[in-house]
C-alpha cells in the first residue's frame, strides 16, 4: 500500500516537472519563430515542400523558414524587395514567373541550382544580376532553408512578386 501511494506521489511529481519545463520552453521556441512567418506564411508547425518534381518533399520547420527569412533579408532584399526584382521588373519571385523559369525554379532543388549557379530567365547563360551562393558561403541547409523561405512566400505571402506588393 505504501508503495502504491509512493508510486502515485512519484508519478505526480514527474508529471509537474514535465509540464513546467515543458511550458518554460515553449516561449523561447517561440520567441525565434519570425513574426512574418506566422502572420503572412500562416506556419506554425512544420510545412512539406516539393524537393525535385519526383514526389520527392522535405518537411521544414518554422524555425527554418525564420532562418531563410533572415538568409533572404541579408542577401536578396536588396534586389528582391517584396519579391519584386529590381534590377530586371519583368521577373519576379513570384510563383508563377518562377514556375515559367527554364528549368522552372518552383522547387527546392532547382531554386538551389539556381542559388549555386544564377542563369538569365530562359536558362541560355549565367547571370551576374544574382548572387552566386556558393557552398563555402551558405551550408546546403541554409540554402534549402532560403529556397524554403521563398516558395513559401510565393505560395502564400499576399502580394509577393507582384506589382500590387
Amino acid at each position: 500500500m505504501l508503495y502504491r501511494l509512493f508510486g502515485r506521489y512519484l508519478f505526480g511529481v514527474l508529471v509537474i516537472v514535465l509540464l513546467v519545463y515543458h511550458s518554460s520552453t515553449l516561449p523561447a521556441f517561440a520567441a525565434n519563430i519570425d513574426p512574418y512567418i506566422r502572420r503572412y506564411l500562416h506556419v506554425t508547425e512544420p510545412i512539406s515542400l516539393n524537393l525535385d518534381g519526383q514526389g520527392n518533399t522535405r518537411l521544414f520547420t518554422p524555425l527554418e523558414l525564420s532562418a531563410g527569412k533572415q538568409m533572404f533579408e541579408t542577401n536578396c532584399i536588396n534586389c528582391h524587395v517584396g519579391g519584386a526584382t529590381l534590377p530586371d521588373p519583368q521577373v519576379s519571385l513570384a510563383l508563377k514567373t518562377l514556375q515559367g523559369a527554364n528549368p522552372p525554379r518552383d522547387r527546392i532543388n532547382a531554386l538551389v541550382n539556381f542559388m549555386r549557379q544564377p542563369m538569365t530567365y530562359d536558362g541560355s547563360q549565367e547571370t551576374y544580376w544574382c548572387r552566386q551562393l556558393s557552398p563555402n558561403f551558405l551550408s546546403q541547409q541554409q540554402v534549402e532553408s532560403l529556397a524554403a523561405f521563398i516558395l513559401t512566400a510565393a505560395n502564400k505571402a499576399p502580394g509577393w512578386g507582384t506589382e500590387d506588393f
